[in-house]
């Protein structure tokens, strides 16, 4: 069942999400039924993407999170993958210049060394042309699993302790923050599922521990600015507490 009538108390700030994560799912079922090929519904997706970028630059969103390639799709079918990462040149190639031309500044985060040399050229290139903006940051997360993510965090930190910088005991939560992807990000707010699933699928793990979550049976094809709306709307409803108890209650 989709989420999006279920509103809860409103918002004592009445402030907006600083930070969207998406789940971007759907697109092989869209293509199955449009009769097409799952590659024609990667494709499409890539315009909801754009779609999705241009209403998060009209919204003033700090960031905006795309889950994009996980570290598990490289269990899909070889056709499909490769298909996929041509898929990914061709969006960096075609859409660089405009997010440029927009302020907005690309990351991609994940294990990028799994990629061949020429999508890794690809992704520095783009990252290096628009370091500087200071508009919405784009993140795509790309070979990207929360768990790797923890993992990878977790080995720098061994690394300082057996380097003697950093006792066991100095070791907190904001350490291990520090050492994983978008931890100079704000936190994130709200996490959208599209596609009707009501799972994390190993996305941003430890950085949605308080973050509010929004699905849809939307498949990601058809994820306009209409749906995007009305998360945002269903976001302002919320109350949001953070472990702590509901204003005014005894």
């Amino acid at each position: 069942m989709s989420s999006e009538n279920q509103l809860q108390t409103d918002d004592p700030q009445g402030t907006g999400p600083r930070h969207v994560a998406i789940i971007m799912d759907g697109n092989g079922r869209w293509a199955k039924n449009q009769g097409k090929l799952r590659i024609s519904g990667h494709k499409a997706g890539v315009k909801s993407v754009r779609r999705a970028v241009s209403f998060a630059v009209s919204r003033k969103l700090d960031a905006l999170t795309l889950y994009a390639f996980s570290s598990e799709n490289w269990n899909r079918p070889q056709q499909e993958v490769l298909a996929l990462m041509e898929l990914f040149v061709w969006a960096l190639d075609s859409e660089v210049k405009s997010l440029h031309k927009h302020n907005v500044r690309l990351k991609i985060i994940g294990d990028i060394s799994r990629f061949n040399n020429r999508l890794q050229e690809r992704i520095r290139r783009a990252e290096e042309l628009t370091q500087q903006n200071n508009g919405l940051t784009l993140n795509i997360a790309a070979n990207y699993g929360g768990r790797w993510d923890i993992i990878h965090g977790v080995r720098k930190i061994a690394e300082q302790v057996q380097e003697g910088l950093l006792r066991p005991d100095q070791i907190e939560e904001e350490t291990l923050g520090a050492h994983l992807c978008l931890n100079d990000m704000a936190p994130v707010d709200l996490v959208i599922r599209t596609g009707g699933e009501h799972r994390i699928s190993n996305f941003l793990l430890w950085q949605v521990a308080y973050a509010e979550f929004w699905f849809t049976d939307t498949l990601w094809p058809d994820f306009d600015e209409q749906v995007f709306e009305g998360a945002l709307n269903a976001f302002a409803q919320r109350e949001r507490r953070f472990g702590g108890a509901t204003p005014g209650s005894a």
